[in-house]
């Protein structure tokens, strides 16, 4: 019997202290004490601040956010009552601070007098999981179209065409216009339903792809062309390793955003800047339905810009086949980039407000040894 209480005893881990319980948390965490002076934040915190630990602690809560946020009104009023509030969908802007939808928690801390613990939680990650979701739905939708239009349009349309271009050579001259007229229209017609045919649901071939080859590329095709005027910034980290995915279909979806960044920033009287970043987050794993396994995306690839930012309206809307706001625009190009990261078992998020819209792209890595998707 006293040796099973000697093993017993061994087994035991030392008792922990609260800051290391604290800094061990996947939540941001951080204790402000009177006069709301930041005392402790853990290591989550400061990603999520975007400054260090020892530069966080010498500050008030005013210098990171503006005096007359919520926030304040929660850490008052659970010193006040002595209760534990949250408050939902806050946004939280300062210095180096944009958030949105983010849940804080206060409570009261016994052993620090007027000191209160504020957690912090944000569920965009869940969030752009969920639209990816709809995007998928609705580029399945498109999928569908797209397969009934190349069969019961498609084909008599390309009878419609040589009907027009016969009678081009044989009818008056009055009459020869209406019929180029059809046959410019059958083109038009057409050209639509190969660019909806690309939602079909072909098997992805992926292998190993340098991102930031890809992203230069890009770059260097936009200042060629639509992008001539605008100046492109580039923060990268260097030791990424390569995506698992498609070069094709990359360099197509990363285009696509670029044009896209580059037609909102025109018109705007002020000088254009397209931001192009890549990072890498550990520990980013999402639960998808239909797989067996969690999918981890450290790898985050950025397009940003200093345009007016996307309408709060159509926000939620984004990534619908046929929405648009250009004149002249189909609204299949954002569709069918979710649909290529959606394949590429990735994420789509969007961030936007005034001077500023961020798309960031969460896609897998090749795995070591891995051969095949």
């Amino acid at each position: 019997m006293p040796i099973m209480q000697a093993d017993l005893a061994s087994d035991e881990l030392p008792r922990p202290d609260g800051a290391s319980l604290l800094d061990a948390m996947p939540l941001p965490v951080m204790l402000v004490g009177k006069s709301n002076r930041i005392r402790h934040v853990n290591s989550a915190a400061e990603p999520f601040f975007g400054m260090s630990s020892q530069h966080l602690v010498q500050m008030h809560l005013s210098d990171v956010l503006a005096a007359d946020h919520p926030i304040f009104l929660l850490v008052e009023q659970v010193r006040r009552d002595g209760v534990t509030i949250a408050e939902h969908e806050l946004t939280l802007d300062g210095p180096r601070l944009h958030r949105s939808g983010i849940t804080v928690q206060g409570t009261l801390v016994a052993e620090h007098p007027d000191g209160v613990l504020l957690t912090f939680h944000d569920s965009s990650a869940a969030r752009a999981l969920d639209r990816q979701l709809t995007f998928r739905s609705a580029a399945r939708s498109v999928s569908g179209m797209a397969a009934i239009l190349a069969h019961e349009v498609k084909n008599p349309l390309s009878g419609i065409r040589g009907a027009a271009q016969l009678l081009e050579g044989s009818v008056c001259e009055s009459d020869r216009e209406l019929a180029v007229l059809i046959r410019d229209e059958a083109d038009r017609i057409r050209d639509l339903v190969d660019r909806m045919e690309i939602f079909s649901d072909k098997p992805l071939e992926r292998r190993a792809v340098n991102i930031h080859r890809v992203l230069e590329h890009v770059r260097l095709l936009a200042q060629q062309g639509f992008a001539a005027d605008i100046r492109f910034v580039e923060e990268y980290d260097p030791s990424l390793p390569p995506v698992w995915g498609n070069r094709d279909q990359l360099v197509q979806v990363l285009l696509n955003l670029v044009k896209n960044a580059a037609e909102a920033i025109a018109g705007e009287g002020r000088a254009g800047e397209i931001t192009l970043g890549t990072a890498y987050r550990h520990g980013v794993r999402l639960a998808v339905p239909g797989m067996e396994q969690r999918v981890e995306l450290p790898l985050v690839v950025s397009v940003r810009d200093n345009g007016p930012g996307i309408p709060e309206s159509i926000r939620p809307h984004l990534f619908e086949p046929f929405l648009t706001t250009k004149a002249g625009g189909s609204g299949l190009g954002l569709a069918l980039a979710g649909k290529i990261i959606g394949d590429h078992g990735g994420v789509i998020e969007v961030n936007s407000r005034p001077g500023r819209t961020e798309v960031l792209l969460h896609l897998p890595v090749v795995a070591e040894g891995r051969l095949h998707p």
